[in-house]
């Protein structure tokens, strides 16, 4: 892809995990794999983009009219858990489109001077991508809807009575946006995107049919079973699916002939405590402490977080969602609560005989 196809501007999207978090293999948002084997391994079209099928169709759709049209794409929103292909999908918008995509991240843009220098370096139909856009500073925020519907940027100079207001035209771009947190964004910036899309959890065919594209781009030998060992252990996530393909394939390089099997996979994930359901170490510690430390629940979210020695926003953010989807835990007013499914799991008594 030419350099008019791709310019990062920065690729630091999402928190910075914790201590306890990067120590974690399983947990989206807590792998941090070489970019650049990253870049090698993200899927370049629609074609090669496994799983959301029916969101992607859509996308398919969308990009078709506008180019049949002449028109910028409008503006796309996707939202869902770390690590699903909300970049991945950003990239193949633009080269579907055959436009400059440039990324950056909500937090980076801290001052409207910093937004008006992007916006003012696009052409016609190129792609602002932004991550983790509901970190974005609501004053900064503001001045992205004027520049969303009209190609507009008002720009306030000076202070006081020396204040003016400055107006920038800018060329008709696309923006789209990633946040794990869909909530935590403003109505109106929401009611901009033309498009909004949700990833969801892949399951475990999908994942399997990307370890075999992914072990053929890094000519890794792995036989079916032993893709599908390392997709169903891997919390339905792509990336989480990449990271254990290459930590799966070290273990088979020193302790097997190189060629990894269903064997060879559980014994590696094994080593790692990972357990065939994809629950980690800590995973485990969290739902212990819900169950026996606090009885099963219900308990506030920053309670539980120090209780395991964890930041909130990372329980909410990285573990949670998983273990929601699973049924291993529940949200409710009153805080988290522990599953019939975790109780059964860690040997503790069914909620209705407990009480």
């Amino acid at each position: 892809m030419s350099e008019k196809k791709e310019a990062f501007i920065s690729d630091a999207g999402g928190e910075a995990p914790s201590a306890a978090g990067r120590k974690r293999l399983v947990t989206a948002a807590a792998v941090q794999p070489d970019p650049e084997l990253d870049l090698k391994l993200r899927p370049p079209s629609f074609a090669d983009f496994v799983g959301q099928r029916k969101m992607v169709e859509r996308l398919e759709l969308f990009v078709e009219a506008a180019r049949r049209r002449g028109e910028v794409l409008e503006h796309v929103l996707f939202s869902g858990p770390p690590g699903l292909g909300k970049t991945t999908l950003a990239y193949i918008l633009g080269h579907a489109m055959g436009v400059q995509v440039k990324s950056t991240s909500g937090p980076v843009i801290e001052r409207p001077a910093d937004l008006a220098g992007l916006l003012t370096g696009l052409e016609r139909g190129d792609i602002l991508f932004i991550d983790e856009i509901h970190r974005m500073q609501r004053s900064v925020e503001e001045y992205l809807y004027s520049a969303m519907e009209d190609f507009v940027l008002d720009i306030m100079i000076d202070q006081g009575p020396n204040a003016r207001s400055v107006r920038l035209n800018i060329k008709p771009f696309t923006l789209i946006a990633a946040t794990t947190r869909s909530g935590m964004l403003s109505a109106p910036l929401r009611s901009r995107f033309g498009l909004a899309c949700r990833l969801d959890y892949y399951d475990a065919e999908a994942l399997a049919r990307i370890v075999e594209r992914s072990a053929r781009i890094l000519d890794i030998s792995v036989d079916a079973e032993g893709a599908f060992e390392i997709a169903r252990r891997s919390r339905g996530t792509p990336r989480i699916c990449n990271s254990l393909l290459r930590r799966v394939r070290d273990y088979a390089q020193v302790k097997a002939d190189g060629r990894i099997t269903r064997v060879v996979a559980d014994q590696a994930l094994g080593m790692l405590d990972i357990d065939p359901n994809g629950l980690d170490e800590m995973d485990k510690r969290l739902l212990e402490t819900l169950l026996f430390r606090f009885g099963g629940g219900p308990v506030g979210v920053s309670s539980l977080a120090v209780a395991v020695g964890e930041e909130p926003d990372t329980i909410e953010e990285v573990y949670e969602p998983f273990l929601i989807q699973e049924g291993y835990l529940q949200r409710t007013p009153q805080g988290r609560v522990a599953t019939d499914i975790t109780r059964k799991r860690f040997g503790a008594a069914p909620e209705a005989t407990r009480k």
